[in-house]
């Protein structure tokens, strides 16, 4: 049995999950899970979740972890963990919760969001952190002047384990007031959210490093062994990069999840002057250009749900038999407002109807279709950007979706695998702790050395069809066109 583990825990919008990773084998050696929900709106748009919710997940991942039989604890080296993004933790100056976390799929402070864009002169999207502040600071001024630290969600997780307050760079720059190129606040967006923000915000810390070990009090509230060295993690998409092979340039990421996104690393900082892609940093010192939609597995539940009885599996058989292009059918998937395009209170609409169309197996097809394309239009300003993506690894729960994999590659124009191991971020916090441990040992190996024996592909890659692409292609413009005859705004636009 292996004396050299590591535990990583993802913590999500609909779930936590953890592993633990053996550093002699390369192998994931356990997994865990535990799903929670959303609390009920307090407003249009709200989308909020108690941090007590997180911890009691966590506990429970970490007890069912350490219970396995292939896992000894005191083989346990480093933790660390991954958190979604963006998402607002509040606490008042004895460290307490103020109130729910406000998460990345909040819409409710886009109207703070446009007024920080304007006087920024930059687009800050209503899905980032500052937006979030702005209206706490607004809407609820007692809770705002009680509040003596902001974190984010992975940071706020860090800070029970530990009683350290810290901030690194990958989960940062998707605040909305940090500067990815001097790994930075940047203090006009700080003052701009809120003169009080500075005072607030947790000290930065670098990629790759101890953070300090689990105290008594975070060995006892989340039932991981005190003294566990902690390493820094970082947001979901940074730790799914490390978890998929998106530890150097070339490799491109898409994410089927709640949200849906697609990054790729960068050896230098791409700004875009749309605000279209994040300029986010990643977790190993590199970038990690990002596109988020807002609106991703989300919409195949809806059609599932409008046909009671019927599953996943079943329609996507059915939607296999249905030509691409869903006989005419074109799904414009924004049922929940959108990040990109920035469209916040937008509505989804379906195009093209005829007779004969509403049914199961084209509405379930049209939805793949209508993600896949906001996707690729991401793709083409991320490609437009120098940003290569010529192969593309998938992730998340819905990438076991044969469908779904032809369609991306056929959108994408790229050839799309699979990772063996489905909870990307979840391992690359395990490696992230793995390569922070290292790192303090004195071995000055790169995070791409570290991942990649732990990063294995499974199944064989697929490929894009000529006449398919360019059928694709052309849907993508008319989604394009038709976002914009709707909205006036033009989705991901080169």
């Amino acid at each position: 049995m292996s004396l050299t583990l590591t535990l990583g825990l993802d913590v999500g919008t609909q779930g936590t999950k953890g592993v633990v990773l053996d550093l002699h084998t390369s192998a994931v050696v356990a997994r865990a899970a535990r799903s929670y929900d959303l609390l009920p709106p307090a407003q249009p748009g709200a989308a909020e979740q108690h941090p007590e919710q997180w911890l009691d997940a966590a506990r429970e991942v970490v007890g069912e972890l350490l219970a396995h039989p292939d896992v000894t604890p005191s083989a346990l080296v480093a933790l660390a963990v991954s958190g979604q993004q963006h998402g607002l933790v509040v606490l008042d100056e004895h460290d307490a919760v103020i109130r729910p976390a406000k998460l990345w799929c909040d819409t409710s402070t886009a109207r703070q969001a446009a007024a920080l864009s304007e006087r920024l002169g930059r687009a800050v999207p209503t899905g980032f952190t500052a937006s979030k502040i702005a209206w706490l600071a607004e809407r609820e001024p007692e809770h705002w002047a009680r509040t003596r630290r902001v974190l984010l969600p992975h940071d706020y997780l860090n800070f029970v384990l530990t009683g350290r307050a810290c901030m690194e760079a990958g989960d940062a720059s998707g605040t909305g007031c940090f500067d990815p190129v001097t790994r930075r606040f940047e203090a006009r967006a700080v003052d701009a959210v809120d003169p009080r923000l500075a005072e607030c915000l947790p000290e930065l810390v670098a990629p790759g490093v101890l953070i300090g070990e689990v105290s008594a009090a975070g060995a006892a509230r989340l039932g991981v062994p005190a003294g566990l060295p902690v390493a820094t993690g970082s947001g979901d998409n940074m730790m799914s990069a490390f978890g998929s092979g998106a530890t150097q340039p070339g490799v491109a990421v898409v994410s089927l999840g709640t949200s849906g996104t697609l990054f790729a690393q960068s050896a230098a900082p791409v700004l875009d002057p749309a605000g279209l892609i994040a300029p986010f940093c990643d977790a190993t010192g590199a970038w990690l250009p990002l596109l988020c939609v807002m609106n991703c597995t989300g919409v195949l539940e809806e059609v599932r749900a409008a046909f009671p009885g019927s599953s996943h599996d079943a329609l996507s058989e059915a939607a296999a038999q249905v030509a691409p292009g869903s006989d005419g059918l074109l799904m414009l998937p924004y049922l929940q407002g959108e990040r990109v395009p920035d469209l916040p209170h937008a509505r989804g609409a379906l195009l093209g109807l005829r007779p004969g169309l509403l049914r199961a197996d084209r509405l379930y097809r049209a939805a793949m279709e209508g993600v896949s394309l906001n996707l690729a239009l991401g793709a083409a300003r991320l490609r437009a950007l120098d940003v290569p993506v010529n192969s593309v690894r998938v992730v998340g729960g819905a990438a076991r979706n044969a469908l779904w994999l032809q369609i991306l590659a056929d959108c994408l124009d790229a050839p799309v695998q699979r990772l063996a191991e489905a909870e990307s971020a979840a391992l690359g916090a395990a490696l992230c702790a793995a390569w922070s441990w290292r790192r303090a040992q004195g071995d000055e190996l790169s995070a791409h050395e570290l991942a990649t024996p732990c990063v294995q592909l499974t199944g064989e890659p697929v490929r894009p069809d000529v006449q398919r692409v360019a059928l694709y292609a052309q849907l993508r413009d008319e989604f394009a066109s038709r976002t914009e005859q709707l909205f006036g705004l033009t989705p991901s636009a080169v």
